[in-house]
């Protein structure tokens, strides 16, 4: 049995359940808006250091965009202006499926960078030490969960997006 969005936003899900969830979408809104925010105001910040730092599978694809200040530049608008906008709608509940993969991707973009694998160790600080889990794999979980519970229909800008496409149903 299959259901489609229109089915599970109608869902009726407990206040605890549709509390919680929503506190996860905007806590990781919060997150990414603030991490474009503070990399906007800063005219300094480059992904640079990040990229040249990459060791595993992709590294070489890295290094080459960091060595390219052209693929560098794009990359970092791409960054600070991927995470401001998709942090602003997942706050605000706007177009959430389509933010959230953009969020999926852009954070395995940085997993895939940097990972926290045995043998693996960065000229750049960690949070802490971690083995396989940081809190970037941590982060894609999350925005799973929040793409299988399309809740932002029931409380979000998605509602009134969605409700006069749907011929206000």
């Amino acid at each position: 049995m299959t259901t489609n969005v229109k089915e599970n936003s109608t869902k009726h899900y407990s206040r605890f359940q549709l509390s919680s969830l929503l506190l996860l979408r905007m806590l990781i809104g919060w997150h990414l808006l603030y991490e474009g925010v503070v990399k906007i105001a800063n005219p300094d910040w480059s992904a640079a250091a990040y990229l040249k730092d990459s060791k595993w599978i992709f590294a070489g694809l890295f290094n080459w965009i960091a060595a390219i200040p052209e693929a560098l530049s794009v990359v970092n608008f791409i960054n600070m202006w991927g995470l401001t906008v998709i942090g602003f709608a997942l706050i605000a509940g706007l177009l959430t499926r389509y933010f959230i993969i953009g969020g999926i991707v852009l954070i395995a973009s940085y997993y895939v960078a940097a990972p926290p694998l045995v043998g693996l160790s960065y000229m750049l600080p960690s949070e802490g030490s971690y083995l396989i889990v940081n809190k970037n794999l941590i982060e894609i979980a999350a925005l799973l969960v929040l793409l299988a519970l399309p809740t932002s229909r029931i409380i979000g800008l998605d509602r009134i997006l969605f409700k006069q496409k749907d011929g206000g149903k």
